[in-house]
């Protein structure tokens, strides 16, 4: 007498799929919902003239982007999407240290001419990994249009050029002459990851998301440009932050979406 006991066995490694997969969910949604209202708390608490409450709002925001981008790595351990998972989570990681930067909370442990310098370091860092993991996914998704690829990046290398001319370039503070060509650079690499995620995104629409987010951190790295090369303006915070930590969480969380395109190659 033989027992079959293929589809129990089956059932059960697919019952602890669905129930790993439901965890690592609602794991990364509550790590949202935490985010947002870090981030909102800081936003807020900047209007009601409390400056380190706002900080520990904007931070801890950043803070658990990081743990949620690494958490997406754990999960995605031994997939088609492991790899493309690290370059995000170690892009985050740098992201957050390029806070910490622009917060001036290293100023004593790594003094620097301006703590912009270290911020623009990491994030420049930050956005070569990224870059990294875009290209990853384009071979993990098997997107191979050269022609959409060059053409995006065309398209946002020029208009971070165009915004770096008018923003910075053109700007006559004496105080901010020292970055005024490292912005230069420093945009232009940002525009690239833009324009690599937009070359992923006119390919496959899964990698929409990803784009988005990278457009909007240069475009708040245009607002902030402004207030530090032309003239402060009322809600500088928000005008950064809102689209600054909304791209950085999109192109985090984009990792829903860009990881159904891989394939094992």
């Amino acid at each position: 007498m033989s027992v079959d006991t293929g589809q129990p066995a089956d059932t059960s490694a697919a019952s602890v799929t669905t129930v790993s997969q439901t965890s690592n969910s609602a794991g990364t949604s509550l790590l949202w919902l935490l985010w947002a209202l870090l981030l909102f708390a800081g936003l807020l608490a900047d209007n009601f003239d409390s400056p380190s409450m706002s900080e520990c709002g904007r931070l801890g925001s950043s803070v658990v982007l990081v743990v949620a981008g690494w958490l997406w790595y754990l999960f995605s351990r031994n997939t088609a999407a492991e790899k493309y998972t690290l370059f995000i989570a170690v892009g985050i990681t740098l992201g957050g240290i390029g806070d910490f930067f622009m917060g001036g909370l290293f100023d004593t442990l790594i003094p620097l001419p301006s703590p912009v310098l270290g911020g623009m370091a990491s994030f420049g860092l930050g956005h070569i990994v990224y870059i990294t993991g875009c290209f990853e996914a384009r071979r993990r998704a098997q997107l191979t249009s050269s022609s959409a690829m060059w053409r995006s990046i065309i398209f946002w290398q020029a208009a971070s050029a165009i915004g770096w001319y008018f923003v910075v370039f053109l700007s006559t503070k004496e105080n901010t002459q020292l970055l005024v060509w490292p912005a230069l650079g420093y945009s232009q690499l940002l525009a690239g990851t833009a324009g690599v995620a937009t070359g992923l995104a006119v390919q496959d629409r899964r990698f929409v998301m990803l784009a988005i987010g990278a457009a909007l951190f240069l475009i708040s790295d245009l607002i902030l440009g402004w207030g530090m090369f032309r003239e402060t303006f009322p809600h500088r915070m928000e005008a950064v932050w809102v689209p600054y930590g909304g791209g950085q969480m999109m192109i985090v969380y984009a990792i829903v979406t860009a990881r159904k395109s891989f394939r094992n190659c």
